[in-house]
């Protein structure tokens, strides 16, 4: 199974994050399995025409989201991601309810403030 990615080079977002989220949806839909071997960074830049920092700094956001791991020398692979995704989620969860109770904010404009963000990030349908 080849990995496949798709750089849209007239696209706002970045190729970086283009990357980061294209394999983080491959890994969560199961088309990229638990302990599938992703390619070298050198590898996959040269496959992409990009540089290598670039495919560097996905797979570095993939690995602080827990979606792939590195395992030294032997390689970078796709990790078991529901549970260390729903933990950091859920840990990102509690330190954003701590800080809007410290700046005072009631549950319902706590939960507005969420509410907006996803619609910013997901679009209109969140």
């Amino acid at each position: 199974m080849a990995l496949q990615i798709t750089l849209d080079q007239d696209a706002a977002t970045a190729p970086f994050e283009q990357i980061r989220a294209q394999i983080a949806e491959l890994a969560r839909s199961g088309a990229l399995p638990v302990g599938y071997k992703l390619p070298t960074v050198r590898g996959f830049a040269e496959e992409l025409g990009l540089a290598a920092n670039t495919v560097a700094k996905a797979y570095r956001a993939l690995e602080a989201d827990g979606v792939i791991e590195t395992r030294g020398r032997h390689g970078t692979f796709i990790a078991a991601a529901g549970d260390a995704t729903l933990r950091r989620a859920a840990e990102a969860a509690q330190t954003y309810a701590q800080r809007a109770r410290r700046l005072g904010l009631d549950r319902a404009a706590a939960l507005a403030a969420v509410e907006d963000a996803l619609r910013a990030v997901y679009g209109d349908s969140a």
